[in-house]
């Protein structure tokens, strides 16, 4: 029976005309397709490669027989090659993938022509990175006849659009990309004023996963940021900080480039990861060089000036109530006990320079120094050259001393200016760094809740 059906439809079959009666009746083609897999997702070259199981259905008049004729045989199958079969193609192909051949259609005794295969589609799709690794893409895939127009071949839907829109049934769902739903939509398309053709386009509306990049790309960055942020709290005086802060900068860039294999690469853009990972790096350099700033001004040095009184009246009284610093009336009191000290050591150089030049005469010496030596000691101190000698040097140790308290005093105040600067860097530092992981935070999590 089988043969002889076979036999009886393909006997005088003409597969290169359209297989109707009369050349004015349309043939309908009813389209269908399943997303089975995505393989690859290329954004470099902007190619989508799926893997769908594609269906179509349309009615051939030269296909038909009577059931009773051939054993009840209703339905049989015939080489695709031996049939006309619709020149459909999708409009987005970029290259013929390795899809299976399925040599054989089902043919029903209405003349019903089924043919089922699955296509292996690498597409070409406008992907759009800048949410990466929390990007949602939209590719199209737009079935046409290449060649009839739309009064010879018309397109239409075999299922329901809402059957079609959230069909995951084969839709293996381990890999990289999640499919959240399949568009459908028909729609006419015509090139200058020509006729007509018909189109089937189906929107592949993909989700990738982001917890691997979360992970292996978001985490490090955050804990290098978030050991910045502590280093602020080693000692402003302390030069470990600048070695503390020399290696997370080295620890960021290789990391950086460990990841850069990761990040997707394109000509478009540039996704706003990679923007996150240049203001981080930025962040960790403005970080050092606040460190080295507040390093420097702490650092005693011999030749240093005092401060500033304009600094000290911005920073120790002003900036200390603004930055709520609980001892900031030690700074007032400093400050004050610093400017006496100051006086002091002017006048001390003052007599010291008097007495070291006074001593030089034996009888200027009796009259500047009459006060401290006794009338008795005054003959033998002008004729002692040795008595004379241990004057002039207890002299100079006096004003080394000074001299060197006066450093001391100078460094302390340079080292309060340091610790209210320090103070106010770091929250200015911490704010601006708050202020952008909120905002890539709340960004990122719209995306990913979209």
């Amino acid at each position: 029976a089988l043969r002889r059906l076979s036999h009886y439809l393909l006997a005088h079959y003409q597969k290169g005309t359209r297989p109707v009666r009369d050349w004015r009746t349309t043939t309908n083609v009813a389209i269908d397709l399943m997303v089975y897999a995505i393989l690859s997702v290329d954004e470099k070259n902007q190619v989508l490669t799926t893997y769908i199981w594609y269906r179509q259905h349309w009615t051939d008049e030269f296909l038909r027989w009577d059931p009773t004729r051939f054993d009840n045989l209703t339905q049989i199958s015939l080489p695709v090659e031996s049939i006309w079969v619709p020149d459909i193609l999708i409009n987005e192909f970029v290259d013929v993938g390795k899809s299976p051949h399925v040599p054989y259609v089902y043919v029903s005794h209405h003349g019903e022509v089924q043919n089922l295969k699955p296509i292996q589609v690498m597409t070409a799709c406008s992907l759009d990175i800048y949410n990466f690794p929390f990007d949602v893409q939209n590719c199209s895939l737009t079935f046409t006849s290449w060649l009839h127009h739309i009064r010879d071949i018309n397109l239409s839907l075999w299922r329901q659009p809402e059957l079609v829109k959230f069909d995951r049934s084969v839709f293996m769902n381990q890999g990289e990309w999640e499919l959240l739903y399949v568009l459908s939509r028909f729609q006419e398309f015509s090139v200058k004023s020509s006729d007509s053709y018909a189109e089937m386009k189906f929107y592949v509306v993909i989700r990738r996963r982001p917890l691997f990049y979360t992970v292996n790309l978001l985490l490090p960055s955050i804990f290098l940021m978030v050991m910045d942020i502590v280093g602020f709290y080693l000692p402003p005086n302390s030069g470990e900080r600048v070695s503390f802060k020399i290696t997370l900068l080295l620890g960021y860039s290789v990391f950086l480039i460990i990841v850069s294999d990761t990040l997707p690469a394109t000509a478009v853009g540039t996704p706003l990861i990679g923007t996150y990972f240049v203001v981080c790096m930025a962040l960790l350099v403005i970080s050092l060089m606040e460190t080295i700033l507040i390093v420097r001004l702490v650092h005693k040095q011999d030749l240093q000036p005092h401060v500033p009184e304009w600094v000290k009246r911005l920073l120790l009284e002003q900036a200390t109530v603004l930055l709520c610093i609980r001892d900031r009336k030690k700074f007032s009191r400093s400050r004050t006990q610093s400017s006496d000290i100051s006086r002091q050591v002017d006048n001390n150089d003052s007599t010291a320079k008097l007495n070291h030049y006074g001593c030089e005469d034996p009888r200027e010496c009796e009259t500047v120094g009459g006060a401290r030596l006794a009338p008795a000691f005054a003959g033998q101190v002008e004729g002692s050259p040795l008595m004379h000698g241990v004057l002039r040097e207890i002299t100079a140790i006096r004003q080394f001393l000074e001299k060197r308290e006066e450093f001391r005093d100078v460094a302390h105040e340079w080292l309060q200016v340091g610790y209210v600067l320090d103070v106010l860097l770091f929250r200015a530092y911490l704010v601006a760094v708050l202020a952008y992981s909120i905002t890539l935070g709340t960004l990122w999590s719209v995306w990913r809740d979209a």
